[in-house]
């Protein structure tokens, strides 16, 4: 078999970003770099070539996670106007929903990612870019009464436990009662 041009090197790398991003997500760094090279379409092998490691795929999936939160929460504001309390209160129907519950590949790189990121150690490039990220998550989330912090704490935290709790009457309670804590006007 030849070798593949630039511009297809370039789109197999992207492609196994982006089904990093998605794996990692659904299943945690855990997951082998021979099922990652399956999902993404490619041999084992040719991960090598695009990546001096593991952990180097980790940090730049990572990124691309966040990456695209951020682009999610800047379509938000502009589908709403920049009226970000508009945008924050579709994040936090959606955030909160079964469909988001049910599908963390597609899900919030905070939820998906901490307790991995967490076991990692202090100086990798995923721990800098799930710090960043998650300091820009809380800054989108404040408002004028509520701060950012406490605010996504509680989005994180219904959607861990919701989570954990599938399949249980427990599951969409939380999700509720989180949703509710969220939105409550005085």
């Amino acid at each position: 078999m030849g070798r593949v041009s630039q511009a297809q090197a370039e789109e197999n790398r992207r492609r196994v970003v982006d089904t990093a991003s998605r794996m990692l997500r659904e299943q945690g760094t855990h997951v082998s770099v021979a099922d990652l090279m399956k999902a993404a379409g490619l041999t084992h092998g040719a991960f090598y070539k695009q990546f001096a490691s593991k952990e180097a795929l980790v940090d730049e999936a990572t990124a691309h996670a966040f990456a695209e939160l951020a682009r999610r929460h800047t379509a938000g504001l502009e589908r709403y106007d920049g009226r970000r309390d508009a945008a924050q209160q579709a994040l936090i129907d959606t955030y909160l929903s079964v469909e988001h519950r049910d599908a963390p590949a597609d899900g919030c790189p905070v939820a998906a990612l901490a307790a991995d990121v967490a076991r990692e150690g202090g100086g990798r490039e995923a721990r800098r870019v799930y710090t960043e990220g998650v300091a820009d998550f809380t800054r989108f989330l404040a408002t004028d009464d509520q701060d950012g912090i406490a605010r996504l704490c509680t989005l994180f935290g219904a959607l861990v436990l919701s989570r954990a709790t599938t399949g249980s009457p427990l599951s969409e309670e939380i999700l509720g009662a989180a949703h509710a804590a969220l939105t409550q006007t005085d």
